[in-house]
């Protein structure tokens, strides 16, 4: 079985929620999806288009590209 792997993209978010100190699962209830559903668009398994704005504005992530400014 082949292991997943975090997008560039999820990467970024997952260091930001750490930053945070906040939780995949708290994430996906701001955005109003299941965890589930969230790590699939972390880990390129569905687009997530119509979430990766809200992602970026709840986490005050500022990409382009996906890779984070700093």
């Amino acid at each position: 079985m082949k292991k997943r792997k975090l997008t560039p993209f999820g990467l970024s978010v997952k260091n930001r929620l750490a930053d945070l100190n906040m939780s995949q699962k708290v994430l996906a209830q701001k955005l109003g999806t299941s965890d589930a559903y969230l790590s699939m668009i972390l880990y390129g398994e569905r687009s997530g288009n119509m979430y990766v704005e809200n992602i970026k504005i709840i986490l005050n992530m500022n990409i382009k590209n996906n890779k984070r400014k700093e």
